[in-house]
């Protein structure tokens, strides 16, 4: 792969800092779908043994991120039709409850500096298409409900499932008037945060999932 090989080496990395920087890769199809890692040009950038790197494919594995094929080796996997859908219907019920779980455990004013930004800044990059921007935010606003809640092993799901579906949520937000109807919805799910109301924050943000994955029902031919 051409970007990969045009890396410089480093210093040596953590195992778990390895992981990281492959998720991030694999999750942004920087590393796509079918691509297959090699062991020694990893050890060579990260700066560590192949035994470490075999330990990186582990985790990865792990994930569901990769496949280690007899005779192949570590290759990135591929998410099929059918497992995106189930992913978003775990991803519904999953989000739903650490939203509430960050509003039970979070003050409710600790909520209004998000709700201040998309009223402003997040709405105007929607609206002058800056979704690289938008997608930031949206990522701001999901780690800080994740760190809300508290909760490692429910922390872990949704980090499995969002490096499954990174790609995916890109290709969601370009579709048309997607991202207008979710920043709405984001801002009503804010809103109920706000209010310290978990019950509506809960429900609020179901039905944001759900219109995501209803969206990408209509469109799946021009997504998936």
């Amino acid at each position: 792969m051409a970007t990969q090989a045009k890396r410089k080496k480093v210093a040596p990395h953590t195992v778990v800092q390895i992981v990281r920087e492959l998720r991030n890769r694999i999750g942004s199809q920087e590393i796509p779908p079918g691509f297959k890692l090699g062991e020694a040009q990893l050890a060579e950038e990260f700066g560590v043994s192949r035994p470490r790197i075999r330990e990186v494919f582990g985790a990865l594995e792990q994930r569901g991120l990769i496949e280690r094929i007899p005779n192949r080796g570590a290759v990135v996997g591929k998410v099929d039709l059918s497992q995106v859908f189930e992913i978003y219907d775990v991803r519904e019920m999953l989000e739903a409850l650490c939203t509430r779980l960050a509003t039970q455990n979070a003050r409710p004013e600790s909520w209004q500096d998000l709700v201040d930004k998309f009223q402003g800044p997040v709405a105007d990059y929607v609206k002058a298409g800056n979704l690289e921007a938008y997608v930031a935010e949206l990522q701001n606003l999901r780690q800080r409900t994740i760190d809300a809640a508290n909760n490692v092993i429910l922390r872990d799901m949704l980090d499995a499932i969002h490096d499954k579906t990174q790609v995916i949520i890109r290709r969601i937000i370009i579709l048309p008037g997607r991202a207008e109807r979710g920043l709405a919805e984001h801002r009503a799910v804010l809103a109920a945060m706000r209010k310290g109301d978990a019950n509506l924050a809960e429900r609020l943000k179901r039905e944001n999932i759900r219109s995501a994955g209803e969206y990408l029902r209509r469109f799946q031919k021009f997504v998936l």
